[in-house]
């Protein structure tokens, strides 16, 4: 339902201020892949790192988020659209908090993640695809998602028989099962200078 009677509100502090007292630009670094293919793990290395290096961050993930802002939602399709959308609104507050925002959803409609990136500024959306096969993700499997999902008890499971759209230009392509974990944050940083955010 589209709200009528709102006006947007201009803050005195704006994202600009926010960035220049911090000493870097905001943005957010768009983690997506399959269960099980490090998205989570590799998010909170690049956090951590940036944090050890003095920049402003903060990491949304998938699992955490679902214990409350979206603990009301399933894993249709439909819910899945407004699961993304949520956190792209939340994430747009962090980047214009100033801070490098690090979000880990699987995420897996192409069209959402589109939906999300127009919400952001050129250059403030940073899409990075954590691409491993689904043989390995499903062989770490640290959930037991995958299994489950074999056995039946989850219906819906991205990879098994809900599709996953792999992103066709992204950002950042992280092979996690080539590399490891300290790679890929080497990866993901130096792109983050190479733009200037830092």
């Amino acid at each position: 339902m589209t709200q009528t009677n709102i006006t947007w509100h201009e803050t005195t502090i704006t994202k600009h201020d926010r960035c220049v007292q911090n000493g870097h630009r905001s943005c957010v670094l768009w983690f997506t892949g399959l269960s099980g293919s490090g998205k989570s793990t590799i998010a909170n290395a690049v956090s951590n790192e940036l944090y050890r290096q003095g920049i402003s961050e903060y990491v949304l993930d998938g699992d955490n988020i679902r214990h409350g802002l979206n603990k009301d939602l399933g894993f249709s399709e439909h819910d899945r659209t407004e699961n993304i959308r949520r956190i792209g609104e939340v994430a747009k507050l962090f980047v214009d908090s100033g801070k490098v925002v690090t979000t880990a959803f699987i995420s897996p409609f192409h069209s959402d993640r589109e939906q999300v990136r127009s919400l952001f500024a050129k250059g403030e959306f940073i899409e990075v695809f954590v691409d491993c096969p689904i043989e390995e993700c499903e062989r770490r499997d640290p959930k037991q998602l995958y299994a489950k999902a074999r056995r039946g008890e989850i219906r819906d499971f991205t990879g098994i028989d809900s599709p996953y759209e792999a992103p066709e230009h992204p950002e950042i392509t992280v092979r996690s099962d080539l590399i490891s974990i300290e790679e890929a944050v080497v990866k993901v940083l130096d792109y983050l200078r190479e733009k200037n955010i830092f």
